[in-house]
């Protein structure tokens, strides 16, 4: 192999996509790192990066690259027995696509205690539904309510989730205690843009409301909470997402209840990335846990 140097240059700029990033975990200056990278593409004779606004992006020649280092740097930690070494130092950027709740309610808390354990570690969070594609390197894993069944993904449930109806303390008091599911229909409803669903797993609204638009609606979650928190009407609510607002009430709690479950998504061939399969587990666990916090907080 040639300069073993300019491999774990590449390596860096590919996980990172800057220059500038890579120059901080490998110590030298950016101006050095992009050399380093055009002297490889040089003697492999192939473009290993294409420079677009959002940083350097890796070509196909550049993934099927990064695949055979990241094994071989994989075999040499085998080889010294510290694969399993909790302490070796995550680097490097990786991205991550999720749901929108997932993203405003449990990822910031994850995401946070993971940087801190590993500070070399660069997390970028992309809120769905935007369309990337994972075989493309826009993200480097995703978190999805409905797991893929075709094409080069595995998918591993991670958690279920639930939601309740729910709404501000001050709109029941104005309207009325909900006693009885037959009363909904005297009451504006907040949910989704239906011609904006990305996933109709997450059409929440239309599973409780079927004959009927929601009165005012967003494609964010967070802007949802927010016409709530104003008196806007009842809603559908991740029961994660209620300890952030502690004026919301639950009703209907027995009669009307809702369960949805996570998935961790990732590339088939990152399987044997020692790397991504880490940070996918810390991700996991994490993602579990405060799920798991959240929801029993308001029990």
């Amino acid at each position: 192999m040639r300069n073993w140097d300019d491999y774990r240059v590449f390596l860096e700029v590919a996980r990172t996509g800057s220059l500038s990033a890579a120059s901080v975990i490998l110590k030298m200056d950016p101006a050095t790192v992009g050399r380093r990278v055009q002297r490889l593409e040089h003697s492999l004779g192939v473009g290993l990066f294409t420079k677009m606004p959002r940083g350097y992006v890796l070509t196909s020649a550049g993934q099927d690259l990064q695949k055979h280092i990241e094994q071989i740097e994989s075999h040499e930690r085998i080889a010294r027995g510290v694969v399993q070494d909790t302490d070796e130092t995550l680097t490097g950027t990786v991205r991550i696509g999720a749901t929108d709740g997932l993203s405003n309610f449990v990822l910031p808390q994850v995401c946070t205690v993971i940087t801190k354990t590993y500070p070399a570690l660069n997390i970028q969070i992309l809120t769905l539904p935007p369309v990337f594609n994972l075989t493309k390197r826009e993200a480097d894993m995703a978190i999805m309510v409905t797991p893929p069944k075709m094409g080069r993904l595995l998918s591993e449930k991670i958690t279920d989730y639930h939601l309740h109806l729910a709404a501000h303390r001050d709109y029941l008091q104005t309207h009325g205690a909900i006693t009885d599911v037959k009363e909904l229909k005297n009451h504006h409803t907040v949910g989704y843009i239906p011609d904006l669903v990305f996933d109709s797993s997450v059409d929440y609204h239309s599973e409780i409301f079927p004959e009927r638009a929601p009165n005012l609606s967003s494609n964010s979650v967070a802007v949802q909470m927010q016409l709530v928190r104003q008196g806007g009407g009842i809603s559908v609510i991740h029961d994660f997402v209620l300890p952030f607002f502690q004026d919301f009430e639950r009703f209907l709690v027995d009669q009307i209840s809702l369960t949805r479950s996570f998935y961790m998504v990732r590339l088939r061939d990152d399987q044997s990335n020692d790397r991504l399969n880490r940070i996918a587990t810390l991700l996991m666990d994490g993602i579990r846990s405060e799920v798991e916090r959240l929801e029993s907080s308001i029990l």
